[in-house]
């Protein structure tokens, strides 16, 4: 079974395929790259989650791996974990409510409010996941995505028997 298409930088940074440069040449011209002129924030987001929208566009931008085509999905991951974040504050602040011990009604809707809190922390939580693992956000993601290295990460070819042919003359 095939693996998923890999970019063609990769392909060659790899070495594991001897294509010609026609075919390097033609994968290239075929390859869809991603379009990072107008990344702005979507106009129904807050002004704390437009900066983090503008901070977290602009880092996906510089690696190369976001582009207008994934606006709305980071729109969604920064609405969801705004969402998380808020829920976890209200479940933090009704479990610090303690409510008489005599007073069985109380308690009964205490654990009712726990409940719907931790349903809605755990459901924020799964939306924020999924939407940072689709763009990159992740460990788990980030170890999937495999950047080809540039031109000033290679080293230069040392020639292994060049030490042997100082000596020779």
């Amino acid at each position: 079974m095939a693996g998923p298409r890999q970019p063609i930088d990769l392909v060659v940074a790899n070495g594991r395929k001897n294509l010609t440069k026609a075919e390097i040449a033609e994968r290239r011209a075929t390859e869809v790259a991603p379009c990072a002129d107008d990344l702005t924030a979507p106009s129904y987001l807050t002004a704390a989650e437009k900066r983090r929208f503008n901070k977290l566009a602009g880092q996906l931008a510089k690696i190369k791996i976001m582009g207008e085509t994934d606006v709305e999905t980071l729109a969604r991951y920064v609405s969801a974990q705004t969402l998380y974040e808020r829920a976890v504050k209200e479940l933090r602040a009704a479990e610090k409510i303690k409510p008489e011990e005599h007073d069985l009604a109380a308690m009964v809707t205490r654990a009712a409010l726990l409940d719907k809190l931790d349903k809605r922390v755990d459901r924020y939580f799964k939306q924020a996941t999924a939407a940072a693992s689709a763009l990159g956000l992740t460990i788990s993601a980030r170890c999937k995505l495999v950047l080809p290295k540039g031109a000033e990460d290679e080293k230069p070819k040392v020639n292994k028997f060049a030490r042997f042919n100082q000596g020779a003359g």
